[in-house]
């Protein structure tokens, strides 16, 4: 007899969403299988290859035997430039026992969550949010409280809301900025806000700042360098999206000395240390002037004027002006309801279902991301791309008509 996978399956994993943007970027594998060319702008991972001098400094880290297992933690010239990079650009002062290097920045919000979170205890997610977040809060054990702001406010939940939504069960808050999906930046001013709220109750502010260097504003600004938020946050950042090294799988966390030895502990018994080589060549990267990294920056920041320029030109798109990182999320609400004869949309889910199939270029739905009038577009793609991608889903949309 076969075993029953339903009964072999833990009930947290049968619970667990299967990661939206993975799910899309398969699909449009699965059509390009098919000999269709299809346009992915659904994954969020830089088309540049990562700077050579980052690639040689792993190179001479390989041919001088750096193969060996790292401390659980991360090497210590590792974590030593990470509390220089964090003192010196964030304004945030960690010792190097502070810091947790990672399997990628996910891994760290991972082990965050599993060293705090309790069976009914509330995390407040800042919404639209990665969907990540939703999915490692639940499989902790946690409850998400998820706050929403909408393209009016530029997708920014104020201090406010967060106040209404604080109660005795809160013990975490996550947001990143600048935002993914939405690319928005959270100012001063409203960090400054929220921090006037946070540090009244005993939670634990978890800070995503992976898309830092991919900041239009030129203003980065950590929440966690404020005077009132001293040992209330968890900064966390990596090498993905800033020094294109998705691949690499290299993230790293600064925390109160509480919560790095326990994540310490979680990490211990999942992965132990990232890559030695890998880390060696990310040390490099920090101690570089950051000239590869904004050469990126601005050639994001010229395709995102690019694609906004296509998008606001189909009739009935909402688009607003996202100050980093390297998406946009066009409400597109406009088209719900309408039909071509061979497809209905009904809400984002099928918009994004339509694009895919209809004019074959792949986006993610915003319901994903805690927004189902919005899809998320990734414009770390060639100028060409963007051109053909906009122009078919343009055309494509023309198609439809109101039911």
């Amino acid at each position: 007899m076969n075993i029953d996978p339903s009964k072999m399956i833990s009930a947290k994993v049968q619970a667990m969403e299967e990661s939206a943007t993975i799910r899309m970027a398969q699909k449009s594998r699965d059509l390009a299988a098919k000999g269709i060319k299809v346009i992915s702008l659904s994954l969020g991972e830089p088309d540049f290859d990562t700077p050579e001098f980052i690639k040689d400094a792993a190179y001479e880290a390989l041919k001088k035997g750096n193969t060996k297992y790292t401390p659980v933690p991360g090497a210590m010239d590792l974590r030593n430039a990470i509390c220089d990079k964090f003192r010196v650009e964030n304004g945030l002062d960690f010792k190097p026992s502070q810091i947790v290097v990672s399997n990628g920045a996910k891994q760290g919000i991972f082990n965050i969550c599993m060293a705090m979170i309790n069976p009914g205890d509330e995390v407040i997610i800042l919404a639209p949010y990665w969907v990540s977040y939703i999915e490692i809060v639940k499989f902790a054990g946690g409850v998400p409280i998820v706050l929403s702001a909408g393209i009016e406010d530029d997708f920014k939940v104020n201090a406010t809301q967060i106040k209404a939504a604080i109660t005795a069960k809160t013990k975490l808050m996550i947001y990143s900025s600048p935002c993914n999906p939405t690319g928005s930046v959270y100012t001063y001013d409203e960090l400054n806000s929220i921090a006037e709220v946070v540090s009244k109750h005993d939670i634990l502010v978890v800070s995503d700042e992976i898309y830092e260097y991919i900041n239009f504003t030129n203003n980065h600004v950590s929440i966690g360098s404020f005077d009132n938020m001293q040992g209330r946050v968890a900064t966390i950042n990596g090498f993905s999206k800033g020094f294109s090294m998705t691949g690499w799988r290299l993230g790293y966390m600064g925390a109160p000395q509480w919560l790095a030895d326990a994540c310490n502990k979680v990490q211990g018994q999942v992965t132990s240390g990232a890559a030695s080589f890998s880390q060696e060549a990310a040390a490099v990267a920090l101690r570089s002037n950051r000239t590869e990294c904004m050469k990126m920056r601005e050639a994001f920041r010229r395709r995102r004027d690019l694609i906004i320029s296509l998008l606001k030109e189909i009739q009935g798109m909402k688009v607003n002006h996202p100050q980093g990182a390297f998406y946009v999320f066009p409400d597109v609400s406009h088209y719900f309801g309408v039909s071509n004869g061979n497809v209905t949309i009904h809400n984002a889910d099928d918009f994004a279902e339509a694009m895919l199939t209809e004019a074959h270029v792949g986006t993610v739905s915003g319901s994903a991301f805690g927004n189902d009038n919005c899809v998320r577009l990734s414009y770390a793609a060639s100028d060409e791309n963007l051109i053909e991608a906009i122009r078919r889903i343009k055309d494509c949309l023309a198609g439809f008509k109101k039911i």
